[in-house]
């Protein structure tokens, strides 16, 4: 299942060689920029990054509609809540 089947992502994040926590940082950075209910894709490295950031923004109360698991990095897509 490919990522354009479910919902077009609003903007694109790639943060594949960013370190963590900036990783969440730069994130969360861009979600608030976002309008309420927008979709963001962040491309994020295995391990630590895709260990961390999914549970860090659902604490911070985004929704984490899905994640992928791409050869060499993973496609997570976060919606920005409606009522922040």
């Amino acid at each position: 299942m490919s990522l354009s089947s479910l919902s077009s992502p609003d903007a694109q994040l790639d943060l594949r060689g960013t370190p963590c926590p900036i990783n969440f940082v730069r994130t969360k950075l861009r979600l608030e920029k976002m309008p309420a209910g927008g979709l963001l894709e962040v491309w994020l490295d295995p391990g630590e990054p895709i260990e961390q950031v999914p549970d860090s923004l659902t604490m911070a109360g985004y929704q984490v509609e899905e994640i992928v698991d791409y050869a060499g990095y993973f496609a997570l897509l976060v919606r920005r809540p409606i009522t922040a």
